[in-house]
């Protein structure tokens, strides 16, 4: 039986040496996923653009939420609101995916030699290029209604890509977890909908009382959704310590979740 190196040094190389493969794995569940309708790749701006209305009539209308005590504009609350949706997006359509990564792709497992721990970065490529498409969405908003952006948000990148670590940490033990408990989609389906009412993404955090402000700042999520907000609308430099713990603690789970993955491998094809 083959052993599949679990070392953090793998982890990074496998992803280095079929970064080809990736790529265009990841350029074709793009355009799959529009082929045959009528209006392609549009869908992606109208997907985002339609949730946003929805969710700012909602919470800005109908439950007066604000950001901002001082303020009644509705850009800014959609702008903010989008802010936190842009990374909460991220992850949903990521974790949703994972459970289903290696049972929707057998072949791959059966019948030829190919390395299934990219499956994780294939569908986190492909979700960071919906999240890049929003984020274009974004600017141009913000472009439209307050002018030019913060040079805050040239630190972007230094938050996101903790947070792809952390997404394909979870991606690699979902996915190796759906393959042994086939439940794991359906109640991953659940706690992303709990997640995202458990996240500040509606409301500030600083808006519950005290007890329960703790339990939302231990939310992984709540860090990135924060950080984002701060860089992109209101201006703001990152706190790098927060920043800096979360790299460390990303790391770790990205390599927990692959070293997860690789030892329970080589009983996907006899489950399957």
């Amino acid at each position: 039986m083959r052993n599949f190196s679990a070392s953090p040094r793998e982890m990074f190389a496998s992803m280095w040496r079929n970064r080809d493969l990736i790529k265009t794995a990841a350029k074709r569940e793009v355009l799959g996923r529009y082929r045959g309708s009528a209006m392609g790749l549009l869908w992606s701006f109208l997907n985002p653009l339609f949730m946003l209305a929805v969710y700012t009539f909602v919470f800005s209308e109908v439950f007066k939420a604000r950001w901002n005590v001082a303020s009644a504009s509705k850009t800014e609350f959609a702008l903010v609101l989008f802010a936190g949706l842009l990374m909460f997006n991220l992850f949903s359509e990521c974790i949703t995916r994972s459970p289903t990564l290696i049972l929707s792709n057998v072949n791959y497992v059966k019948k030829v030699v190919f390395p299934l721990e990219i499956l994780p970065a294939v569908n986190l490529l492909s979700a960071l290029f919906h999240a890049l498409v929003s984020l274009g969405v974004w600017l141009l908003a913000y472009i439209a209604f307050f002018g030019v952006p913060h040079a805050s948000i040239l630190y972007l990148p230094l938050i996101v890509m903790p947070f792809a670590l952390f997404i394909m940490g979870m991606s690699w033990a979902l996915a190796s977890l759906g393959v042994y408990l086939r439940d794991v989609s359906q109640f991953m389906g659940i706690v992303t909908m709990a997640l995202m009412f458990l996240c500040p993404i509606f409301y500030p955090a600083t808006s519950l009382p005290e007890v329960y402000r703790t339990w939302i700042y231990l939310n992984p999520i709540t860090p990135v959704i924060e950080l984002t907000r701060d860089v992109l609308f209101w201006g703001k430099s990152p706190d790098f310590l927060v920043l800096g713990i979360y790299w460390l603690a990303t790391t770790v789970i990205a390599w927990l979740g692959f070293a997860w993955f690789q030892k329970t491998r080589t009983g996907f094809a006899d489950v399957l």
